[in-house]
C-alpha cells in the first residue's frame, strides 16, 4: 500500500469518526431535552430510586408527604406549579413518608410537608411545613 491510500484510508476513518461523534452529540441534546420536557410534573421517589433520583440531577427537591396529610395536599398544588415552572432547572419529587420508611428515617422526618433540597446530591437545605409560594422560591431558587 503507498503513501496516499494509507492517507485516503486514515482521513475516511477519521470522516465516519467526526459523523458518529456528531451523531451521538445530537442524539444526547435530544434526549436531554426529552427528558426535561418530561420531567415537568413531580416524579415518585422511593426508598429503591431515591439515590439514583437525587445523584441523577443538579438540583432537587423531594417533597417528603402523607395521603392524610392536610397541609401535604395544601402545597402539592404549589410543588406542581413549581416542577412545571422550573422544568429543566429543578426536578421536584414526591416521596410518600408512609410506604418509605427508610428514607424518612435516614433524614429525620418528623413533620410533613418536608421539603429535602440536593444540590449535586448533598442536602443542602430542609423546609417544613406547607408555606405560599412566593416564600418557597424564595428559598429554592438561590441554588439554581
Amino acid at each position: 500500500m503507498d503513501e496516499d491510500e494509507a492517507l485516503e484510508r486514515i482521513k475516511k476513518k477519521k470522516l465516519r469518526e467526526m459523523f458518529k461523534s456528531i451523531a451521538l452529540k445530537e442524539g444526547s441534546e435530544a434526549s436531554r431535552e426529552k427528558r426535561a420536557s418530561t420531567l415537568n410534573k413531580p416524579v415518585e421517589v422511593s426508598d429503591a430510586t431515591f439515590t439514583t433520583v437525587i445523584q441523577g440531577h443538579p438540583l432537587v427537591v423531594v417533597d417528603c408527604w402523607a395521603p392524610w396529610c392536610g397541609p401535604c395536599r395544601i402545597i402539592a398544588p404549589i410543588i406542581e406549579d413549581l416542577a412545571r415552572d422550573y422544568a429543566g432547572k429543578i426536578l421536584f419529587g414526591k416521596l410518600n413518608v408512609d410506604e418509605n420508611h427508610k428514607i424518612a428515617m435516614q433524614y429525620q422526618i418528623m413533620s410533613i410537608p418536608t421539603l429535602l433540597i440536593f444540590k449535586d446530591g448533598k442536602l443542602v437545605d430542609r423546609i417544613i411545613g406547607a408555606i405560599p409560594r412566593p416564600t418557597l422560591e424564595q428559598k429554592i431558587t438561590p441554588y439554581i
